[in-house]
């Protein structure tokens, strides 16, 4: 996969051991031109100073919440203004809470739900103009297994519901757009290792009843997830859209 010339901007950057870095690592190393976006700024200062020498500096940060419509909009027109153009969105930006349903307050659905959709939404409505308008357009969004069998490991009920949103959001996105050559897919990863996604509650025993579960025998990794995404992103899967692909080891087959 080579995506010299290629600019991909990708929100949810800034953890260093998460699958929006490791995404970045992959894409930066073939050639693409990345915009790392987080809320984090000490986490987008410390992604910039590792992908920027994989990419002889093609690498650009900006401090981003998701949820607010007119800073994604104003962060959009800054990656136009320096690269000219976007050709991959990967909706990456996403937060789980293991609240069970009686105690999920209001407050913890909306914030689950904005930075999970919403910001998906925003992302996709600020790219979606220049990508018509070059007649080429890659977007990738983070869904879960949580979404599709109902809960997850580490889950709540209101992230299964949003990361169900973003599939079925996908999938009507794929639809509208594919005319102009613009591909829409999601990825499903089950549980990954090193990530912040457990909330320090992966034990020892709850680690190997885990790995009972999954047929190839092992927790996933960022690796794992961020290749599945560098190919969708890739000019080699343009007849591959409105697609949800499982990335689980086994845990989960439809």
């Amino acid at each position: 996969m080579n995506f010299d010339e290629q600019v991909v901007l990708i929100t949810g950057a800034g953890s260093e051991k998460g699958i929006g870095r490791e995404t970045a690592r992959q894409l930066s190393k073939r050639g693409a031109s990345v915009v790392l976006a987080d809320i984090d700024e000490s986490g987008l200062a410390s992604a910039f100073d590792e992908i920027s020498q994989y990419n002889n500096g093609k690498t650009m940060t900006i401090k981003l919440d998701v949820t607010n419509k007119e800073e994604v909009n104003r962060s959009v027109n800054k990656v136009i203004d320096k690269f000219g153009k976007v050709d991959i969105l990967i909706n990456n930006a996403g937060i789980s809470r293991p609240t069970s349903v009686l105690d999920i307050t209001e407050e913890e659905w909306d914030l689950v739900f904005n930075i999970n959709m919403k910001g998906t939404l925003f992302l996709t409505q600020a790219v979606l103009p220049y990508m018509k308008d070059a007649n080429y357009g890659r977007i990738v969004n983070i869904s879960s297994v949580s979404g599709k069998r109902g809960g997850g490991i580490f889950g709540g009920s209101q992230y299964s519901a949003a990361k169900a949103a973003v599939t079925g959001f996908s999938k009507a996105i794929a639809r509208e757009v594919g005319e102009f050559q613009i591909t829409c897919n999601t990825v499903a990863p089950g549980l990954v290792g090193g990530t912040n996604i457990t909330e320090g509650l992966m034990t020892t025993e709850k680690e190997l009843s885990i790995k009972e579960g999954i047929p190839l025998g092992r927790i996933g990794e960022v690796e794992d997830v961020a290749y599945s995404i560098a190919f969708l992103a890739s000019e080699g899967a343009g007849y591959i859209t409105g697609e949800e692909l499982d990335i689980n080891g086994g845990s989960h087959i439809d």
